[in-house]
């Protein structure tokens, strides 16, 4: 995208377009740090008597900004400065996303939706490779990040492998670490799917976001040591506050030099 730095008024005289040159002075303030990250910042009729432009002007150069990750709209609340966003590890190690977020000095908080035992239908039976109509223990919890709600998951887990998990709380404890310390059920592999998805209704009220924001859906199978289906989870994570890193190893086969990327990803069946 062109520049048009023109001060911190529009050159009606430029030949750069209103909306480059409003990007430019909005991404100033932004780089002055005269608005920082979570600050919200005037409205759309506010910007258009402040800089003497139309309405269409002033939401192009939103989207744009939005776009590139300058700035997020809270559903019901106004526009805001982006926050970092947050790094999750998706391979290098398998935790669950208390862990990651603790380990990288986070404080995640966790509100649980619902948590109850429920018979488990065809298609997480075929997830986790049990019968349709075996217990299972259903937990959708919300996260949060410095007080923004940032991933919905909803994990199905067989609740003969831990049955005291069906009680437990959730709120600020890790449910690989309880799995592993008292349910002798250790995590050891997993694969995990990633497509980008706009948000519903439900989706865009729980995470604070428009109907229609962008979101990362992560589903994701976790076994155990004998290769038995522990987990099945669907989360979506907001996209404009998240990030994957990937770590990829180059195996290298000296009988027939081969060579192959790891991880590798094939399709998950779609509800």
């Amino acid at each position: 995208m062109g520049t048009g730095k023109m001060g911190d008024t529009i050159n009606f005289e430029s030949h750069i377009p209103y909306y480059i040159q409003l990007m430019d002075i909005l991404k100033d303030k932004v780089k002055n740090k005269a608005w920082l990250p979570g600050d919200q910042i005037p409205g759309e009729q506010d910007l258009c008597e402040l800089y003497k432009i139309s309405r269409t002007v002033v939401r192009q150069s939103l989207k744009e900004l939005e776009l590139e990750g300058v700035i997020t709209r809270r559903k019901g609340k106004g526009t805001f400065i982006a926050l970092p966003k947050i790094n999750e590890s998706l391979i290098a190690k398998l935790t669950g996303f208390y862990q990651d977020m603790v380990e990288r000095g986070l404080k995640p908080v966790t509100k649980v939706l619902h948590q109850k035992t429920v018979p488990c239908s065809e298609k997480i039976a075929q997830f986790l490779n049990i019968t349709p109509g075996t217990q299972v223990i259903d937990i959708r919890r919300l996260r949060f990040i410095n007080d923004q709600p940032i991933q919905l998951v909803t994990s199905y887990i067989p609740f003969d492998l831990c049955p005291p998990l069906a009680t437990l709380d959730l709120t600020n404890r890790s449910l690989y670490e309880f799995l592993e310390k008292e349910c002798n059920v250790f995590i050891a592999k997993g694969k995990r799917y990633i497509e980008a998805v706009a948000a519903n209704e439900e989706e865009a009220d729980l995470l604070d976001i428009e109907k229609g924001a962008p979101l990362m859906m992560l589903d994701s199978i976790s076994f155990s040591e004998n290769g038995q289906p522990v987990e099945y989870y669907h989360a979506v994570h907001r996209g404009d506050r998240s990030r994957f890193e990937v770590e990829l190893l180059r195996l290298h086969d000296s009988d027939s030099n081969k060579v192959e990327a790891v991880p590798s990803f094939s399709g998950l069946p779609k509800s």
